[in-house]
């Protein structure tokens, strides 16, 4: 015991401030795009014609987030005339129509934080499900879980069994073969209860947009309440997303 405490009084407290504190990411973080609107259309051209996965409206000048996967090819072909990855990285939405990217996002729907608020209170029970991921959403997710982010301390928490879970927290482009499994899952979940669409694969099917293997969609099966995009989205944008959702 004794040797536990001088540990402890030799390493400090590892867990962020944050969200009480602002914290800096490292500078090769891409975040919310910062996009010029006035920007020649030729140049938006270009960087759609480059783009892997389809992700640049040009007509409207916007950049699907659902579909981005912040390879970061549209800023450093436009050497960011048109674009440029900004370390914001509060990126959640409420629909999926706020992804339709020009620069900014709303906030969080206030109604649908008042609404999870009444329901959960101070606690969130969520399950983890990997609908044919290639895992490193699922690895940024179990990052929360370490003591730098410590998630538990905000009252939320991933449970074994569905059954116990306030909602699920889906992540990769739900293959065929997890489809089923699935459905299965959110049927388990006792009413009310919560959907989270993680990263680009859940949102539109990411890398594998496109595949007649994926559904690619979460929201064609079940009924989405949160967004966060990324590939994969950054422990803190989850947290950010959690956070500013429910609590």
């Amino acid at each position: 015991m004794l040797k536990v405490i001088k540990n402890r009084l030799e390493q400090g407290c590892k867990t962020s401030k944050y969200p009480k504190e602002p914290i800096s990411l490292y500078k090769r973080f891409r975040g919310l795009p910062q996009i010029n609107t006035d920007c020649d259309p030729s140049i938006v051209r270009s960087c759609a014609a480059i783009c892997p996965q389809d992700a640049i409206l040009v007509d409207e000048k916007k950049i699907d987030l659902g579909r981005c996967t912040f390879c970061g090819r549209c800023e450093n072909v436009s050497d960011g005339a048109f674009v440029k990855f900004s370390q914001d990285f509060g990126m959640g939405t409420a629909s999926r129509e706020a992804l339709l990217c020009d620069g900014s996002l709303p906030a969080l729907a206030d109604h649908a934080k008042k609404h999870f608020r009444k329901l959960f209170g101070r606690s969130l029970q969520l399950r983890q499900v990997s609908a044919g991921g290639c895992n490193a959403c699922e690895a940024d997710t179990n990052v929360l879980g370490t003591p730098f982010f410590d998630l538990a301390r905000f009252g939320i928490d991933f449970v074994a069994s569905p059954r116990h879970a306030d909602g699920i927290h889906v992540t990769g482009p739900i293959s065929k073969n997890m489809q089923a499994a699935l459905i299965t899952t959110y049927a388990a979940v006792p009413s009310p209860k919560v959907v989270i669409a993680s990263g680009c694969c859940s949102i539109s099917g990411g890398p594998f947009y496109g595949s007649s293997e994926i559904v690619g969609d979460l929201n064609s099966i079940i009924p989405v309440d949160l967004y966060i995009p990324g590939c994969p989205p950054h422990p803190l944008t989850t947290l950010h997303a959690l956070l500013n959702y429910f609590k």
